[in-house]
């Protein structure tokens, strides 16, 4: 039945994403970005809804008043396609800097350019960094945008030892502002690369602001420390309820040394 149901979902996610894309469009296209974002908050909303009422997967995600007000960077860990949408009804004004060739997905980058994203080209990867700052400096500077930047670049399974890039710590020091991690193990329920969904409950944290102005190692030590800490005990928390997701092999290495280290023994993977 579980397999069933998550297959039924996927299907249904992606359909709702196109008839929504293009159902909304007129309303879009025609409006001002500030009034056009109620379309893609609305399609992040509804797949929530959707997760929760075909799965049995809730998303708890809590910190909201730890969002500063006006512009900041928001680093979530990276471990899902959920991630990718799930906080999009919390900020007001997102940005994204993201790969050049998805503004090229007719309707989809079309989507992405109305909402005056920063596209980038990959293969030039310190031009393209540098660019990206110039011109994320300018949106954040005159519409108070919040930056979300994904500080280990790619998606990691639950547990996986942390592999922060420093593109964060340069863009972090180039603008200024402060950064708001956030915490989560979404990928117990939504894992990457497969199709199955898992019921529970999805739990995500906005940890309190990193301030702006700390010297590079600094902020990079405290940001891995930070979101890594939190983590874990999201990690372990998931793993002590009765009937929780399959745990990777990751998840249950890093249980067994916060289990060693005393900050887990009750989540010892069982099996």
């Amino acid at each position: 039945m579980l397999i069933i149901r998550s297959l039924a979902f996927n299907v249904v996610f992606y359909l709702n994403l196109i008839v929504q894309m293009i159902g909304w469009s007129p309303y879009y296209f025609l409006s001002p970005r500030h009034r056009a974002w109620f379309v893609p908050k609305f399609w992040a909303r509804t797949n929530l809804w959707l997760m929760e009422k075909m799965v049995g997967t809730k998303s708890e995600i809590t910190g909201q008043e730890n969002l500063p007000e006006g512009s900041f960077i928001l680093a979530p860990k990276h471990q899902s396609f959920w991630d990718t949408f799930a906080f999009l009804p919390s900020l007001r004004d997102p940005l994204y800097i993201l790969k050049r060739e998805l503004t090229w997905i007719p309707i989809f980058g079309w989507y992405i350019m109305k909402m005056d994203m920063i596209p980038v080209n990959r293969g030039k990867r310190s031009v393209a960094l540098k660019k990206a700052v110039i011109d994320t400096k300018r949106e954040m500077a005159e519409h108070n945008r919040q930056l979300i930047i994904y500080p280990e670049g790619t998606r990691r399974a639950p547990g996986d030892e942390p592999l922060y890039k420093y593109g964060i710590v340069e863009i972090y020091a180039q603008l200024g502002l402060p950064v708001v991690p956030v915490a989560h193990v979404a990928g117990l329920w939504w894992p990457r690369r497969k199709f199955m969904r898992y019921p529970g409950t999805i739990k995500a944290r906005f940890l309190k602001p990193i301030p702006a102005g700390l010297e590079r190692e600094e902020f990079m030590r405290r940001l891995i420390a930070e979101t890594e800490e939190a983590c874990d005990a999201l990690l372990v928390e998931a793993a002590s309820l009765p009937g929780h997701p399959p745990l990777p092999p990751t998840a249950q290495k890093r249980l067994k040394e916060l289990a060693q280290a005393g900050k887990g023994r009750d989540a010892a993977p069982a099996g």
